[in-house]
């Protein structure tokens, strides 16, 4: 056992070795077919030996992705936090579930501080929360919240389809405000979409029209949603303006932090999400801009007994023995087995502190706000939108004429392939935009200048193709 926990930490320190190393790439690019021949995916009716466990572990890390890589620029997390990460070790290590004290002393006091501290941060003076399994189900959690508020016995009876009830969020929201209509038993068609302006933000005044025709229609308005960072343009809704609109209507305002939240720790950019503490219930992943690993989501709520309002009677005296004088936080939460995911992060906190968080968030606005002028000074270069906060879409314009979008899917599909850099795309009406996120608190301008000399290289590379091409045809 002891060689192979070697041969393990062996490859570990050489998988993150390549985070700092420039000329190493963040992925060898295979194909499904390639990947079948080069490795034995199936499970055999003997098991491995030693030898062959080690090609198996050692497969895995050289064909996965390396997100801690500074050139991982594709989603809306990436980098890498050793003391998080040894948090994410020590977790897997004990192997304990958060239902009860009894068997998660520590992580139940743990994740009860992080809660707090989060909510402190919040404005939630009195307010609760819980450690989810992502920021879907903690939206999940908040339009249920809201059903459950204006309709108790629905945690009994079921919903009642006379109701009518009607969600709102912007066009730019997160999929996953339409799946947690569906699983409630709203329906995802009882969700409406709120037009949002021209940078991505919801406009105000459409929503309270949008409200009124509800009302009109003779529905049930029972839940609005501020997205604080859209996944594409990273736009913070007009969380202030809402709060006035949903007070004046008394609907439940709910603001998904999934991806921008973790700025509210930032004294300098905070003003994004001005109103905050007048919303009624607030999704914060740290597994994104604080660099925690996959999964670390929370559900934060402004009332304290709102998750106890969401569970159904738990007569189970087979796990909850109420013999400890602390809360059993399984009692709260509509998941029994659930992972440790407080840990991580608290060893996180506490090794950066909260100035140290403050700090990085503060380096990673100032990194996206540099991305963004090196986009504005170069001449092949688009802006396509002004930037919000931690992502800058832009694209290539080719000198000669071509389908745009095409041309810069090639050049993205080109690099990923390469294994140089991964940067993931969206469109912004029908314009294809590459969506370069600031996610990684250890960027540096040196990584952002070698991102954009590999992007329009391989753009540069891919125009001379086509020219010579051209030339040959005519």
């Amino acid at each position: 056992m002891q060689n192979l926990l070697n041969f393990t930490f062996e490859n570990i320190d050489k998988y993150i070795g390549a985070n700092e190393n420039k000329s190493a790439g963040l992925l060898d690019f295979k194909s499904p077919a390639e990947l079948n021949k080069l490795v034995d995916f199936a499970v055999g009716e003997n098991g491995l030996q030693e030898g062959e466990f080690k090609e198996a572990l050692k497969n895995y890390l050289d064909y996965s992705v390396n997100t801690g890589h500074k050139q991982f620029l594709n989603q809306l997390y990436s980098g890498f936090n050793l003391p998080a990460f040894i948090g994410e070790m020590i977790t897997a290590l004990t192997n304990t579930s958060m239902y009860t004290y009894e068997v998660a002393p520590m992580a139940t006091m743990i994740e009860k501080e992080m809660i707090r501290l989060m909510n402190s941060f919040v404005g939630y003076t009195d307010g609760d929360g819980i450690f989810t399994s992502g920021g879907s189900n903690g939206n999940l959690l908040a339009m249920l919240s809201a059903r459950n508020k204006l309709f108790p016995e629905g945690r009994f009876t079921g919903y009642e389809n006379r109701l009518k009830l009607k969600a709102f969020v912007s066009d730019q929201a997160h999929y996953s405000f339409e799946t947690a209509a569906n699983i409630i038993g709203i329906g995802s068609k009882n969700v409406v979409k709120v037009q949002s302006d021209k940078n991505g933000k919801m406009i105000p005044a459409a929503l309270e029209r949008a409200i009124k025709k509800s009302l009109e229609m003779g529905e049930t308005p029972f839940f609005v949603a501020a997205t604080c960072a859209t996944t594409l343009l990273g736009a913070y809704d007009p969380i202030d303006q809402m709060s006035e609109i949903c007070r004046k209507y008394n609907l439940w305002l709910h603001a998904d932090g999934s991806f921008g939240g973790s700025l509210i720790i930032s004294k300098k950019h905070r003003h994004l999400i001005k109103g905050l503490e007048q919303t009624d219930s607030f999704v914060w992943n740290p597994h994104k801009l604080m660099n925690i690993p996959l999964v670390c989501s929370t559900f934060l709520v402004k009332n304290k007994d709102t998750l106890y309002k969401n569970i159904t009677d738990i007569n189970t005296d087979y796990i909850f023995h109420n013999i400890d004088a602390v809360e059993d936080l399984g009692k709260k939460s509509i998941q029994c087995g659930r992972r440790v995911d407080a840990v991580k992060l608290w060893f996180a906190w506490k090794y950066y502190g909260k100035n140290g968080y403050e700090n990085r968030i503060n380096h990673s606005m100032s990194m996206a706000k540099y991305a963004e002028e090196k986009v504005k000074s170069h001449p092949s270069l688009e802006l396509l939108a002004d930037r919000q906060s931690f992502a800058v879409c832009f694209r290539y314009i080719p000198e000669y004429k071509t389908d745009i979008n095409e041309f810069n899917l090639k050049v993205r599909e080109k690099l990923r392939k390469e294994g140089k850099t991964i940067v993931n795309y969206g469109f912004h009406g029908k314009t294809l935009a590459i969506r370069l996120v600031i996610a990684n608190a250890e960027l540096q301008k040196e990584d952002i200048d070698l991102f954009f000399h590999y992007f329009t290289t391989a753009a540069k590379e891919l125009s001379n193709i086509k020219q010579m091409e051209n030339e040959f045809i005519s």
